[in-house]
């Protein structure tokens, strides 16, 4: 049955301190121990060129950064990520399982400077070939909640204030609701294994 997740591409996204790395890890090593072959990415970042960017796009010292600057910052990185990483990947069978992704953008700068979602969709088809996630598992919490699991200094976004984080959770539940067929949501205030089980069970649900 598992077959059938192999060539697929699943993104974990949600608010800072919501355990994605954590849950996203947990996942890997669960499926790699059925054989399922997995490749591993963070968005933005994992190729040479795409850490490079990330460091432009986190860093609180480049605070002039134009919303529509960061936009496509962000779109940069996935469309190297995508040529370099991870269409060969799904190409050889392997299952890509991504923390964050263009989610994260149609949560985070969808109305900056007026930038609408199809505008953001538009530079995504180029960015991603046209190739977008088979799921996306959407860890939900209050901004509030997750921010006290932050245990390092604030990196430049989320610096910005809290009725920005509160926009940013509405918008991701927003993607959910209006994509029901491609979108999980898992509540993330809840003990680590058992959300690894509710993610388990969607990720098994789409072989």
């Amino acid at each position: 049955m598992l077959d059938n997740l192999h060539g697929k591409f699943i993104v974990l996204d949600g608010p800072e301190g919501c355990g994605k790395s954590t849950q996203l890890r947990l996942l890997a090593e669960t499926l790699q121990s059925r054989n399922v072959p997995i490749l591993c990415v963070r968005d933005p970042g994992t190729t040479r060129i795409g850490e490079q960017i990330r460091t432009i796009l986190l860093n609180p010292e480049h605070a002039e950064l134009s919303m529509r600057c960061e936009m496509l910052l962000y779109m940069a990185a996935r469309a190297q990520m995508m040529s370099q990483i991870i269409l060969p990947a799904m190409a050889g069978g392997k299952l890509v399982l991504s923390d964050r992704f263009v989610s994260s953008t149609l949560a985070y700068q969808a109305g900056g400077e007026g930038l609408s979602e199809s505008d953001i969709r538009a530079v995504a088809d180029i960015a991603l070939q046209n190739r977008w996630p088979d799921l996306i598992l959407l860890l939900d919490m209050p901004p509030e909640r997750s921010f006290q699991r932050l245990n390092r200094a604030r990196d430049r976004i989320e610096q910005r204030p809290p009725a920005y984080h509160s926009q940013v959770r509405e918008n991701y539940l927003s993607q959910a609701r209006n994509d029901p067929v491609h979108h999980r949501v898992i509540p993330a205030d809840q003990p680590i294994e058992a959300v690894h089980q509710e993610i388990l069970a969607a990720v098994l649900g789409l072989a």
